[in-house]
């Protein structure tokens, strides 16, 4: 069965993935990288570090590169893997939609590829397949459209290959030139991203049925309507009631919200590195 309950978020969201164009210095106790035959795909991909997997999915227009501030810290103690999603970053695009449900199968592929039986996985587009997702970390998404301040509805809406030009000027455009194996793709990139972000979707029945640890996180002048991240955490069973000295009361969802945190500057905040550390880190069997 597949597990498809989380988005790529909107294009606002991606001019800060895009605009960290640094890259992530490989750590010191482990680094390599390649591509990977991902259902079609070349799928570029990079580990850093040793022991549990961490796969990062970044969101449309970025790549892998947005996470250089936090990959550093995250790969102390873990094995973090990036990829860079289908026509995104060093991947280059093939002969098909790009889609929600696509994506999550291409990453569920890829830790398949990997060897890992179980990973935990965190990022904008998050989705794969409940066999082999351990723990989830959803920062700055919905699980229904309206779930976007209605500014950021419209900025969706108007993407497409007729605006690929004027968005040259942007530093989304500058970090996929500069690693993109094809530039002139931009306008397909655009085009296709744009045809997904206008497909209205509704997951809240999917939501309920997710039974594994989920970390929401958000900031406090996000993009996605605080009102919505509550109602998520609710539909993962957390706020039903008092969480109780012992704990008894608490569900494997948790919910944290960034102070002084907008939907842009999230990633490079040390509070989402404090908070899904924490999380990561906790057993399982504790996450109750």
């Amino acid at each position: 069965m597949t597990f498809r309950p989380y988005i790529l978020a909107s294009i606002a969201a991606m001019l800060m993935a895009a605009s960290l164009s640094a890259h992530a210095q490989p750590n010191s106790t482990a680094f390599r990288s390649g591509y990977a035959p991902v259902n079609g795909l070349r799928m570029y991909y990079e580990i850093h570090g040793t022991g549990q997997p961490l796969i990062l999915v970044h969101g449309g227009l970025g790549s892998s590169d947005m996470f250089a501030p936090i990959v550093p810290e995250l790969s102390k103690g873990r094995q973090v893997i990036e990829m860079d999603l289908q026509a995104h970053g060093r991947t280059v695009d093939i002969d098909r939609p790009l889609s929600f449900e696509a994506m999550a199968d291409d990453i569920a592929t890829l830790i398949r590829y990997l060897g890992f039986e179980k990973a935990d996985v965190m990022g904008y587009s998050v989705g794969g397949h409940p066999e082999v997702v351990r723990k989830l970390i959803i920062v700055s998404a919905t699980f229904r459209r309206d779930g976007w301040y209605p500014e950021i509805v419209v900025g969706m809406e108007h993407l497409d290959e007729s605006v690929a030009e004027q968005m040259k000027q942007t530093p989304m455009y500058q970090g996929y030139q500069r690693v993109a194996p094809h530039p002139q793709d931009w306008p397909v990139l655009c085009k296709k991203l744009g045809v997904m972000f206008r497909n209205n979707y509704d997951w809240t029945s999917e939501m309920s049925r997710v039974k594994i640890p989920v970390l929401l996180v958000f900031g406090d002048a996000d993009a996605v309507r605080t009102a919505h991240a509550v109602e998520c955490f609710e539909l993962l069973g957390g706020g039903k009631k008092d969480g109780g000295w012992d704990g008894s009361g608490m569900s494997p969802a948790r919910l944290a919200i960034l102070p002084g945190v907008t939907h842009y500057t999230i990633f490079s905040s040390p509070l989402l590195v404090s908070a899904g550390t924490l999380f990561l880190d906790t057993p399982v069997s504790q996450v109750k």
